[in-house]
């Protein structure tokens, strides 16, 4: 090559920069978040709930979202019970009904002591009171039994005389025994012919809370197992007949007999409704002396050695 043809080629290294500069990477026609991709058609159609719902799951731009008292209520209604929620259910409305018809008999039943003045209120106490004192009494004269049968020198012969006494006390109970005593004479005049069997028992029934030891009605002895009827517009006692006036003679504490009578809504106001007529007189000594047969029990044996 000559010297005429190198000179040019010197000349345009000489131009052209030691180092090339860094080719530019092409920029990539990105398409835009929005728009969809080649073959894809774009669906502007809001994501629906898993419940097939109109409501998109996601609010919109420019829409509130549902507030927390809705998501609430949503979540809430309609409920989905399970059978065991509802046997819970079930079981517990039962049982607040059971409380309410307790709660609404037990307001029946003191309905009465509701309409109570105060002093009927206080002698219904001062009975309560003397009917705990006498079962004291009882308890301790039991106990004084047992320690004079554990102290006494001659036990049989101790032994044998508290069951004679016992005898006695058991003899007054059944009726084979004549007793006499404080107590209350109870007379009821029935002009109207409107008492029954039931009024005069309820009577009976009175007397033995309040500590009546024997009753005797028109000459009948009241026992354990004395049963009133009606019979012929006229009150049966153990198949006795028995006509107005009736008498009750009653032996116990004066004091206790006569306010169990006069209780509110009790045997003396009963009676009154009915148009009869209650006289209780107390006194200190009353006889009873109708008897009961003594009856050999067909089957029941002691069981004593």
């Amino acid at each position: 090559m000559s010297d005429h043809d190198e000179q040019p080629a010197n000349r345009l290294r000489r131009e052209l920069p030691d180092e090339a500069p860094p080719a530019r990477e092409p920029v990539a026609d990105t398409p835009a978040a929005d728009t969809p991709a080649a073959g894809i058609p774009r669906d502007d159609t809001p994501a629906r709930d898993a419940s097939g719902g109109g409501a998109p799951t996601e609010p919109q731009p420019g829409q509130a979202g549902p507030s927390g008292r809705e998501r609430l209520l949503k979540g809430l209604w309609p409920p989905r019970l399970t059978r065991a929620q509802l046997i819970v259910a079930l079981l517990l409305f039962g049982l607040g009904f059971g409380l309410a018809v307790q709660v609404a008999s037990n307001s029946d039943s003191d309905g009465a002591l509701r309409g109570a003045r105060q002093e009927d209120l206080v002698r219904i106490l001062d009975e309560l009171d003397d009917r705990t004192q006498r079962l004291e009494d009882e308890k301790q004269g039991l106990e004084k039994q047992r320690d004079e049968l554990e102290n006494s020198s001659d036990q049989a012969e101790e032994a044998r005389k508290q069951t004679l006494e016992k005898e006695r006390q058991l003899g007054v109970l059944a009726g084979t025994v004549a007793a006499q005593g404080p107590g209350i004479t109870v007379t009821i005049e029935d002009t109207k012919g409107a008492v029954e069997a039931d009024m005069l028992l309820d009577a009976i029934q009175e007397l033995r809370a309040a500590g009546a030891e024997a009753i005797q009605v028109n000459g009948v002895r009241v026992v354990a197992g004395t049963y009133l009827t009606d019979s012929d517009e006229t009150v049966s006692v153990d198949g006795n007949k028995i006509n107005a006036p009736y008498r009750f003679q009653v032996i116990g504490k004066p004091q206790d007999l006569e306010p169990a009578l006069n209780i509110p809504g009790g045997v003396v106001q009963t009676l009154e409704k009915e148009q009869a007529t209650v006289t209780v007189e107390r006194s200190s000594k009353i006889v009873v002396d109708a008897l009961r047969a003594v009856k050999r029990p067909d089957y029941a044996r002691s069981s004593s050695q």
